[in-house]
């Protein structure tokens, strides 16, 4: 029923989201590709290369973007507002197509970022499909440390239910609505 629901989901956003607008704005307001291509770790912890629209510069270093001296100074001109509206989201819905990614479950961990992936590991939270947004993310998404994500994403593992990523997608409407949450 979730692989039903998350497929339903990308068709009514494919059709709504203005993906071909933006990827024209990024392309348009800065050199490289529209879209960049992420190492991250999926269910198993098998990894996966994972779309977003980019909005930072060429030559970003491939680091979790809290761990940079000056976020900001990476961005480009259309960043920002990318990152605070989060349509830089929109590509993971061709991984939810393809299966590797589900709309809500934990946030996929860039490869390199071994104390999240192990903590996960740990816990058995990488056993669950990745997702777009998830329980930790609409509970203090940038702000919260690696042991309180992990935390919630135990959390969502134990009442993960088609209810449960109801109120998750609902929580994650108003959150953009609202931009909070977001550090960068």
């Amino acid at each position: 029923m979730k692989r039903g629901f998350d497929l339903l989901l990308v068709i009514i956003c494919a059709s709504l989201l203005p993906i071909i607008v933006v990827a024209i704005l990024v392309k348009l307001t800065s050199k490289g590709d529209a879209l960049y291509w992420s190492d991250r770790v999926g269910k198993n912890n098998v990894i996966f290369n994972m779309p977003k629209f980019r909005t930072m510069r060429i030559n970003t270093p491939a680091i979790a973007t809290h761990l940079l001296q000056n976020p900001g100074e990476y961005l480009t001109p259309i960043g920002g507002f990318l990152r605070r509206t989060s349509l830089d989201e929109l590509p993971q819905l061709y991984s939810i197509l393809k299966g590797d990614m589900s709309f809500v479950g934990p946030r996929p961990a860039l490869f390199n970022q071994e104390d999240l992936i192990d903590l996960r590991t740990e816990k058995g939270v990488n056993k669950l499909l990745p997702g777009v947004t998830g329980w930790a993310q609409v509970n203090g998404r940038d702000e919260l440390s690696i042991i309180d994500k992990v935390s919630l994403d135990v959390e969502y593992a134990t009442y993960q239910s088609f209810w449960f990523d109801i109120r998750i997608l609902w929580m994650t409407f108003l959150k953009v609505i609202k931009r909070e949450g977001v550090s960068h």
